[in-house]
């Protein structure tokens, strides 16, 4: 069954690191069918949730990551709102804001709500919603 929240909606956070936005955005993309299914709701992060809304894709936008994004999307976590997290992250940088990083990965894993660092994981999750819908 799609987890959904009170609202009925399956709610899926978007968050990409600089070196990661494009990928992201690729990614979406690559999924378009999946994700503009009427039951599924993009949240990002401000910078993150533009370009999704540039490359077509109605998201709400939180503050962006460094400015307390991250940690808005982890309230929403923590409230049962979203229930799975993309976040692209670039582990090859170094990032101001690892403690809210850090904050909204344990909150995921406390509310065990999927999170997904990285495209492969990210498909396999949207595959198993697919299957769903």
């Amino acid at each position: 069954m799609l987890p959904t929240n009170s609202s009925g909606f399956l709610e899926i956070a978007i968050i990409a690191h600089d070196g990661k936005k494009a990928d992201l955005i690729n990614f979406l993309i690559k999924n378009t069918d999946v994700l503009h299914h009427e039951k599924i709701k993009l949240i990002g992060t401000g910078t993150t949730g533009g370009k999704a809304e540039a490359a077509g894709f109605k998201t709400q936008r939180m503050l962006s990551g460094p400015l307390g994004g991250d940690a808005q999307i982890a309230g929403r976590v923590a409230e049962g709102i979203t229930q799975m997290v993309f976040f692209f992250k670039d582990p090859l940088s170094s990032h101001p804001h690892e403690a809210d990083i850090n904050m909204l990965i344990r909150v995921c894993d406390v509310h065990n709500v999927p999170l997904a660092t990285n495209e492969a994981t990210a498909q396999l999750l949207l595959d198993a919603i697919a299957l769903q819908l």
